[in-house]
């Protein structure tokens, strides 16, 4: 059975549960998905019933990939509201169950969201990675430019830090974008 990449899944009882899953099986394999290992459900639960909230209203978009009724992985485009930047998203929390690593459901999930931000004439897209997970040049290979580094920004369960780096990805070269 082949993956499947579904636009705004209804967001059944089920469904709501894998994506938690899914984000604490990430998260304690060492995925940089917002939260440090380890983690569990009760702790994620909150920020993805926050996420549910805002999809369910249109302010952000999941993506999934399913095999069957097997979730193996996710992303959301969080929109903007106010007008003067509606021309572009945030492209956030990329994952796939660690299981599947390296077997390219990944990388269509990734091509499905850019190509569905095309088709919602987005511009650009932002995306914020952790340093020292190799996460920024992996997305520099896919033609994202670094814009900006906040120092420090990230505290570590064991009181390091690390940068947060902001990356834009230009999905149309209009004159109006400068760079």
């Amino acid at each position: 059975m082949a993956t499947d990449i579904t636009v705004d899944p209804v967001l059944t009882p089920s469904m709501r549960r894998d994506i938690v899953y899914l984000w604490v099986l990430a998260t304690n394999a060492g995925g940089s998905v917002g939260f440090l290992p380890p983690t569990t459900a009760a702790v994620v639960r909150p920020v993805a019933n926050h996420m549910f909230r805002q999809c369910t209203a249109g302010a952000q978009h999941l993506l999934v990939a399913r095999e069957g009724d097997h979730l193996q992985g996710w992303v959301v485009l969080e929109m903007n509201a106010m007008p003067i930047v509606r021309h572009w998203a945030w492209f956030k929390r990329l994952m796939v169950l660690p299981s599947l690593q390296g077997r390219g459901v990944g990388r269509r999930l990734y091509a499905a969201a850019v190509e569905y931000a095309r088709r919602l004439d987005l511009e650009q897209l932002y995306l914020t990675c952790r340093s020292g997970t190799g996460l920024s040049e992996f997305y520099s290979r896919l033609g994202w430019e670094e814009v900006g580094v906040m120092p420090s920004n990230l505290r570590m369960i064991d009181g390091s830090y690390r940068d947060e780096i902001y990356m834009r990805l230009v999905l149309t070269r209009a004159d109006t974008i400068n760079g």
